[in-house]
C-alpha cells in the first residue's frame, strides 16, 4: 500500500500450518488496528499513515480530576469550571491560571460569556446559576428549582438560555432573580436540556434527552424538530460556518458515563464512572465488521450534519469510541471530536474521513472551544487546559501494539516504508504489558530497508517509530517484523473411548483446489473453514472406536501415533502411525479377551525438520475387550404342572458380567426377564421363566443372555402338555 500504513499478520510460505518453522511477519492491515497503538505527538490519517500532529501544548493544570464547561471573553481569558469540587478557574491569554471563585457546589456544568463579559455559571446537582463579576465575585442570578443545569447560552439579545433537568425545561432570563414561572421559554416531554447552541440569525438549538431531538426556536420562540435521533442523548451541538449544525449524540451505554459522573455529582461516582470509560477504551476486542454509518445497531456515538436546508446526514458513526465534545471545524468541513478512548481528538470531514488528529495523556478530552485559528481543549483525569493550531510537533512516537509470540521467539529483521526523518526502536519482555522487567529501547534502527532486531529473545515484542520534523514531511507507511518462535512440544489433552459397536469413520472432506494446497496459503484465505470436521458415528458389530483433543502452541499441523497395550504388560505395540485424522476405530475381535489401555502420540513432523520435530502424549483409561459370549444351560428339565411350566436356566461371563436377559416361546417376539435375585449384574446369574401352556403340544422356550459388552449366548429348551 503507497499511503496506508500497513503492519499486518502476513505468515510465508505454509506459515498457517508451519508456524514453528517458518518465520512470521507481524502486521496490521487496518487502520482500527493502528489506532490501538499509543500516538505521542503524531496523527493517524484517514488512510491510516503516521505523520507528526498538531502541537498540543499544555497551557494550565487545574489539579482537579474534572473539567466539565469552558468559555473564553473578548480578552481571550478562559475560565474552566470544575467537577468534585465546583471550582472556577481564570487562565489569562499569557497562560497564567488561578482560582477564580468557588461556588461551593458539585459540579460547575455549564459556563457562558454574558454580553457584558460577566461569566455565568450553572451548578449540578443543585441547580443554580450564577453571575460572576471580573473580580471573582459570585451571585446567584437564577434558581428555577430544577435539579441539573445541563447547558447555558447567551443569545443575541442579550438574555441567558438555561437548559436544566430532570423536567426538561428550557427557560430565558434577562434579569437577576427572575421567578422561574415567569422565565420558562418552553417545557418540553424531555427529561433533560443537555446541549443548547444559537447562530447568528437568532435561532436556538436544544439538544435533549432521552429522547435524542434536536429542536431549533426561531426568533418568535416557535419550537420545530430537526432531528429524532434513535440514540438516547443528544450530547453537544455546534453551529458550522455555512450555517450547518454538528449534533453529537450517544447512546445509552455512553450517556451514562456523563448522567453518573456529572449529574449524580459524587466525585467517587465519577470516577468510577471515568475508571469504567477508560478501561473499555483500553479493552482490545475483535473489530466488528464494516457497516454502513447509517447503521446505528451498536453504535455508541454518532455525528450527524444538519444543513441548513433542514436536511440531515451521518458524518461519524463509532461503535467502540465514545466522543465527549464537539466543535464545528472553522474551515467549514466538519467537526473536532474530543473523546474518553485515550484522551483523543478526531477531526472528522463532512464527507466522513477520519483522521486521529492527536491524542493526550489524560483519561478523555471534555470539552471543545474554536478560539479563533486555534483549538481550546479541556481534560478530565487529570483537568487541564490545552491548546492546539496548525503549528505540528517538531518530534513525536508511536508505540505498536504488543505481539505476543506465544512463546520465546528469535528476532528476526525490522524494515519499513517511510518518507523523512523516521526511526524505529524495540523492546521486548515475558510480560503481557510493558513493565521495569522488559529491556529497554533499542538503538534507533534508521535504515528502512531493514536490520537485525537487538531485543533480547522474549515471548513478546513491542517497536516505536520515532518521527522528527524536517524540509519534507515525516510519514510512516508501513512496518514489518520476521520473529521464529520456540518450538513448543504438541499437547493431547483428551481422550475419550466410544461405547463397543460405536465406529467411527471419516466425514466426506471439502473438496480443495489442489492449486492452493500446493500453494502453502491458508486455505481459509479462500473461504474454506479451519475447523476438522467431525467424524461420522456408526454401528459396527464390536468395534472399539476413541477420538482426541489434541493442540499446538505454534499451530503446526500434526500427525498421531495410536499404540495398545494390556493393563499388565510394560510394552505398547503400534496400531497406527502417522495418521492425521483424531479417531481411531479398532475390531475388537482382533484382540483377545482382556483389560487394554491406549496410548496416544501427537507429533508436529509435518511442521518441522527431522530432528526439530517434538511429540506429546496422552494415556486413555483402561477399558476391556470381550469378545466371549455367555454360556447358558437349563439347570433341570422343565417342571410342568397342569396348564403351566416352569423352566431355570444359569448363565456364566468369563470375561465380564450379564447385564440383561430375553425369553422367547415358539419364535414370539422376546420378553424381558430378570434375574432370580433380581438385578443382572454378575458374572453368573439364575433366571427362572413360567409360561402358560394354552393348548396341546410342545413349545420351545429360548433364553438369551447378553453380558456389558454386547455378547449375546443363548440356550433353548422344549416344554409340552
Amino acid at each position: 500500500m503507497k499511503k496506508t500504513f500497513l503492519f499486518f499478520l502476513m505468515l510465508t510460505f505454509s506459515f498457517a500450518a508451519d508456524a514453528a518453522t517458518a518465520p512470521a511477519i507481524w502486521s496490521i492491515d487496518t487502520r482500527a488496528e493502528v489506532l490501538k497503538g499509543e500516538a505521542k505527538g503524531v496523527s493517524v490519517t484517514e488512510t491510516g499513515a503516521i505523520m507528526l500532529a498538531p502541537r498540543l501544548s499544555q497551557i494550565f493544570n487545574t489539579e482537579q480530576s474534572y473539567v466539565w464547561s469552558s468559555a473564553f471573553d473578548s480578552a481571550r481569558n478562559v475560565y474552566l469550571g470544575t467537577g468534585g469540587d465546583g471550582k472556577i478557574f481564570k487562565v489569562d491569554a499569557g497562560g497564567n491560571g488561578a482560582l477564580f471563585t468557588d461556588t461551593n457546589e458539585l459540579n460547575v456544568s455549564a459556563l457562558a460569556i454574558g454580553k457584558s463579559g460577566e461569566l455565568y455559571a450553572g451548578t449540578s446537582p443543585d441547580g443554580k446559576v450564577y453571575r460572576i463579576s471580573p473580580n471573582g465575585n459570585a451571585e446567584i442570578f437564577f434558581e428555577p428549582k430544577e435539579k441539573y443545569i445541563w447547558s447555558l447560552v447567551v443569545l443575541s439579545d442579550g438574555s441567558l438560555a438555561i437548559g436544566t433537568g430532570e423536567n426538561g425545561r428550557i427557560y430565558k432570563v434577562r434579569t437577576a432573580n427572575a421567578k422561574p414561572e415567569a422565565s420558562l421559554f418552553f417545557d418540553t416531554s424531555e427529561t433533560h436540556i443537555i446541549s443548547l447552541a444559537a447562530d447568528n440569525r437568532g435561532n436556538l438549538y436544544a439538544g435533549t434527552d432521552a429522547n435524542g431531538l434536536v429542536l431549533r426556536f426561531a426568533s418568535d420562540g416557535k419550537p420545530f424538530a430537526l432531528l429524532d435521533s434513535s440514540l438516547r442523548e443528544i450530547h453537544g451541538v455546534a453551529v458550522g460556518a455555512d450555517g450547518s449544525v454538528y449534533v453529537l449524540a450517544l447512546s445509552d451505554s455512553a450517556s451514562a458515563s456523563k448522567t453518573t459522573s456529572t449529574a449524580v455529582g459524587a466525585s467517587a461516582d465519577a470516577s468510577t464512572a471515568a475508571a469504567a470509560a477508560a478501561a473499555s477504551a483500553e479493552t482490545p476486542s475483535a473489530e466488528p465488521p464494516q457497516k454502513s454509518r447509517y447503521d446505528l445497531s451498536g453504535s455508541k456515538s454518532v455525528v450527524y450534519r444538519i444543513l441548513p436546508d433542514g436536511g440531515n446526514n451521518i458524518i461519524w458513526n463509532s461503535a467502540n469510541v465514545t466522543a465527549f465534545s464537539i466543535a464545528a471545524n472553522p474551515n467549514g468541513n466538519g467537526v473536532f471530536l474530543g473523546t474518553s478512548d485515550k484522551g483523543r481528538v478526531y477531526s472528522v470531514g463532512n464527507d466522513g474521513r477520519e483522521i486521529l488528529l492527536l491524542q493526550s495523556n489524560e483519561g478523555q478530552i471534555s470539552t471543545l472551544l474554536n478560539q479563533g485559528n486555534r483549538v481550546l481543549a479541556t481534560s478530565s483525569n487529570q483537568g487541564k487546559l490545552y491548546r492546539f493550531g496548525a503549528e505540528t510537533e517538531s518530534e513525536g512516537t508511536y508505540e505498536s501494539t504488543v505481539l505476543n509470540a506465544k512463546a520465546s521467539a528469535t528476532w528476526g529483521r525490522i524494515w519499513w516504508r517511510s518518507s523523512g526523518n523516521v526511526a524505529l526502536q524495540t523492546r521486548s519482555g515475558n510480560t503481557e504489558k510493558p513493565n521495569e522487567t522488559w529491556s529497554d529501547w533499542s538503538n534507533g534502527y534508521t535504515d528502512q530497508k531493514g536490520a537485525q532486531i537487538s531485543s533480547p529473545k522474549a515471548k513478546y515484542l513491542q517497536w516505536r517509530a520515532v518521527l522528527k520534523s524536517q524540509t519534507g514531511a515525516s510519514m510512516l507507511n508501513e512496518v514489518n517484523v520476521s520473529y521464529l518462535a520456540q518450538n513448543l512440544a504438541p499437547e493431547v489433552l483428551s481422550i475419550q473411548i466410544l461405547p463397543i459397536g460405536v465406529g467411527l469413520l471419516s466425514s466426506p472432506p471439502i473438496q480443495i483446489d489442489p492449486n492452493i494446497e500446493n500453494s502453502g496459503l491458508d486455505p481459509s484465505l479462500f473461504g474454506f473453514p479451519n475447523t476438522a470436521i467431525p467424524a461420522r458415528r456408526v454401528y459396527q458389530r464390536g468395534a472399539r472406536a476413541l477420538q482426541w483433543t489434541a493442540e499446538d502452541r505454534n499451530g503446526d499441523r500434526l500427525e498421531y501415533d495410536v499404540y495398545y497395550r494390556e493393563v499388565n504388560e510394560t510394552n505398547f505395540e503400534l496400531l497406527r502411525e502417522n495418521q492425521r485424522d483424531n479417531f481411531f476405530t479398532i475390531d475388537g475381535s482382533t484382540l483377545s479377551d482382556g483389560r487394554y489401555i491406549f496410548r496416544i502420540v501427537a507429533k508436529d513432523t509435518p511442521s518441522n525438520p527431522v530432528g526439530l520435530s517434538l511429540s506429546g502424549d496422552k494415556l486413555s483409561e483402561p477399558f476391556d475387550i470381550d469378545n466371549t459370549p455367555p454360556t447358558v444351560s437349563a439347570l433341570r428339565a422343565p417342571q410342568t404342572t397342569g396348564d403351566r411350566t416352569r423352566i431355570s436356566f444359569e448363565a456364566n461371563d468369563a470375561a465380564s458380567f450379564l447385564t440383561r436377559a430375553e425369553y422367547s416361546v415358539n419364535g414370539g417376539d422376546w420378553q424381558e426377564v430378570f434375574a432370580d435375585d433380581g438385578i443382572s449384574d454378575s458374572s453368573k446369574e439364575r433366571y427362572t421363566i413360567e409360561i402358560p401352556l394354552r393348548a396341546a403340544g410342545e413349545y420351545t422356550i429360548t433364553l438369551r443372555v447378553f453380558d456389558v459388552n454386547g455378547n449375546v449366548g443363548s440356550a433353548r429348551v422344549k416344554a409340552g402338555k
